[in-house]
């Protein structure tokens, strides 16, 4: 009872904390040593904005079942991941409703579009321009595509709305298949799912104080950047944990892993040189350094002008 207690006075300031983020960096942590990636705010270059959304994508974009070695102790709704996956979150602040559930669908459609033309024309970043061609062509198969709705209180409002037999228990409490004209959704309520320590990424997000403090029990990072969220996010509900990972020790490693990124992909390298100040990437310089390559009668010359406003 005390545990709740503490968490309760923090719920006010839940709809000002960045949910959207935090749960893209903890799927992130979560996926981490599994063949998919996750995408948090993904360009759509046909209609230049960016999703609200997360997106899960197996790395090699090969077929539709993954193994299972790849979900083993995944939370529940997960079991079922496709190549590509498209995640919309509503925050305790925010009702899943039928807009949502229309917003996620129509997100689908244009990413569809996009990982299609991607896959046509051999691109392999997401921030490569593209256009879409003027005639029909291919789509990627249905199949290698999934949606999820992630609720964090129960949508009762847009179950009501739902037609009869639209929506569908699994076997997991709090998870549920909807039918959504011919498209399925796959709809996660976080609030009432079975207290199990695989729930427990999920179970961080919740509303109901005796679900975060499952998940703050049960969670096991799975990289620096989990470690560092999960003693976040206990700050913020008012809970106290052993802090092992601080924000200076979370800032020197994602600078470490900045800069080898950066190393290893020429193209990363040569952006990051053309922003620096040509005054900054100087001053790094020994003054052997700086004066290599130029004429040695221009230095000379300029010496002499120096000496000059010296006198």
């Amino acid at each position: 009872a005390t545990a709740l207690r503490a968490i309760t006075p923090a719920m006010d300031n839940r709809p000002h904390k960045p949910w959207h983020r935090w749960l893209g960096i903890l799927l992130t942590d979560l996926f981490v040593g599994r063949p998919w990636s996750v995408t948090m705010e993904e360009e759509l270059s046909l209609k230049s904005q960016r999703l609200d959304i997360l997106i899960i994508e197996r790395r090699d974009a090969a077929g539709a079942t993954a193994d299972p070695a790849g979900v083993d102790g995944l939370p529940d709704g997960l079991e079922n991941l496709a190549a590509h996956n498209l995640l919309s979150y509503k925050s305790a602040a925010e009702p899943f409703n039928a807009w949502a559930l229309e917003e996620l669908i129509s997100h689908y459609v244009t990413y569809r579009k996009l990982a299609s033309l991607r896959a046509r024309s051999g691109a392999r970043g997401t921030d490569e321009p593209l256009a879409e061609p003027a005639g029909a062509y291919p789509l990627l198969p249905a199949r290698d595509f999934r949606r999820y709705a992630i609720a964090t209180r129960q949508p009762r409002q847009l179950l009501r709305q739902l037609p009869a037999g639209a929506c569908r228990a699994t076997a997991c409490p709090g998870v549920y298949d909807l039918m959504i004209g011919a498209l399925p959704v796959r709809l996660i309520v976080l609030d009432t799912l079975a207290k199990q320590p695989h729930n427990a990424p999920w179970e961080l997000f919740a509303h109901a104080g005796d679900q975060i403090q499952y998940g703050f029990t049960h969670y096991q990072p799975r990289s620096r950047i989990g470690t560092f969220l999960r003693d976040q996010l206990a700050a913020t509900c008012g809970l106290e944990t052993a802090m092992a990972y601080t924000v200076e020790e979370f800032k020197r490693d994602a600078m470490r892993d900045l800069l080898e990124d950066v190393l290893r992909n020429p193209k990363y390298l040569k952006t990051f040189l053309d922003r620096l100040v040509e005054e900054d990437r100087l001053r790094e310089l020994a003054p052997e350094k700086r004066l290599e390559g130029l004429d040695p009668e221009f230095i000379e010359a300029w010496l002499k002008q120096l000496r000059r406003h010296d006198h």
